[in-house]
């Protein structure tokens, strides 16, 4: 038998589940919106316990909830004599849900409701709308009144003045900042976009700056043998290196030492193939030392498919083995195919899936062993 706290604990399920897409658009929800099969007992289960069963009727009997709708079943029993019993409580409306379930949820829905409404009067309804505040409906729940306020006069405004060339400093409204584009500018894209249908919000980003470590001091330009610039920057410096390292790893970088005619360059994992926008990156031998792991073959593969000579640094199944205490698992490997590898490269890949996406990161091995592999494939690419 289903009790009035058991219908109200199920309910209450249902509307957590469903909490962002009932507060966003909650007269398009599935109906009824909840509908419970009550279990009334079966003669033999109500003559076990008599004074429960009666108990149970009286509590549905007393229930009461506009919108609700309790459908009762009469009960031919030939030990209790005809009886009328709940069989199924049924409500249409996501508001009656959220009244029967009452407590935090409620308020939580309707402050949602509120919010997802307050959203459509200040930009304009429209069918775009309504998927992007679904999607969005929990980042709205987590905002503080004060947050909601700020983040919804933002859009406001940038519905209404097109930024194109703008910087996050210009935006005139108060609060509003670099922090808060990091932190909402998603988001407000999706609503600009729902609303005008302009992709993208026009502001200017800052260029990605990409660490560079100038090993031999000859090279340097102006001196300076350690510094951060976009990718246009870099093209434009002179250098020419005998070859280039290229590593995933910041402090890999920083560890390096003074080494006649190399620069060290930091991949930025995936976005390793911007490095051959660089000339003197391009032109040069590279010698790639990323992560034992699938990530790290893919993005070998990755720079391989732009750059001719790119040659691998212990990412090798003898590295790899002789390390197995450091090995951690890699928790999302890729899959794809890798056909830029080599049969080294490709057998070191193999042992790691086969070990079950096993991951050795690279500052995990020990930098002396590092160093010497280094300096060997230094010496088999530049012949020096």
């Amino acid at each position: 038998m289903m009790s009035v706290n058991d219908a109200r604990a199920t309910a209450s399920a249902r509307l957590e589940r469903n909490l962002g897409s009932w507060a966003v658009d909650p007269t398009n929800a599935s109906l009824p919106a909840f509908a419970a099969a009550l279990h009334p007992p079966t003669q033999s289960q109500a003559l076990a316990d008599v004074r429960a069963t009666e108990a149970w009727v009286r509590e549905w009997a007393a229930f009461s909830l506009d919108g609700a709708v309790l459908e009762w079943q009469p009960r031919k029993w030939s030990a209790l004599g005809s009886q009328q019993v709940p069989v199924r409580i049924t409500i249409t409306e996501v508001a009656t849900v959220a009244k029967f379930v009452g407590g935090s949820l409620q308020r939580r829905w309707s402050e949602l409701r509120d919010r997802a409404q307050l959203i459509r009067d200040e930009l304009g309804d429209s069918a775009a709308l309504t998927p992007v505040l679904r999607r969005n409906a929990r980042t709205f729940e987590g905002y503080s009144p004060e947050r909601f306020t700020q983040f919804l006069a933002a859009v406001q405004w940038l519905v209404e003045h097109p930024v194109d060339g703008l910087r996050p400093r210009q935006i005139p409204v108060r609060g509003v900042d670099s922090k808060w584009f990091r932190d909402h500018r998603s988001v407000a894209s999706e609503l600009c976009l729902a609303v005008t249908g302009r992709a993208g919000l026009g502001i200017i980003d800052s260029d990605p700056l990409i660490r560079v470590r100038v090993l031999d001091s000859a090279l340097a330009p102006g001196g300076v043998a350690e510094f951060a610039a976009p990718v246009e920057q870099l093209a434009a410096l002179p250098l020419t290196p005998a070859a280039v390292f290229v590593f995933e790893n910041l402090e890999s970088v920083l560890a390096m030492p003074q080494w006649p005619g190399a620069v060290a360059v930091h991949g930025s994992g995936y976005a390793v193939d911007v490095l051959t926008q660089i000339p003197w990156v391009l032109e040069r031998p590279v010698i790639y030392w990323g992560d034992l792991d699938a990530n790290g073959f893919a993005i070998l593969h990755r720079l391989r498919k732009s750059h001719a000579a790119v040659t691998s640094a212990l990412m090798d199944a003898s590295t790899l083995l002789m390390h197995r205490d450091l090995w951690v698992v890699e928790t999302k490997p890729p899959r794809g195919r890798l056909d830029t590898l080599t049969p080294v490269e490709a057998e070191a890949l193999a042992v790691l899936r086969d070990e079950g996406d096993a991951r050795l990161e690279q500052e995990r091995i020990p930098w002396a062993y590092s160093l010497a592999a280094l300096q060997r494939v230094w010496a088999e690419v530049t012949g020096n």
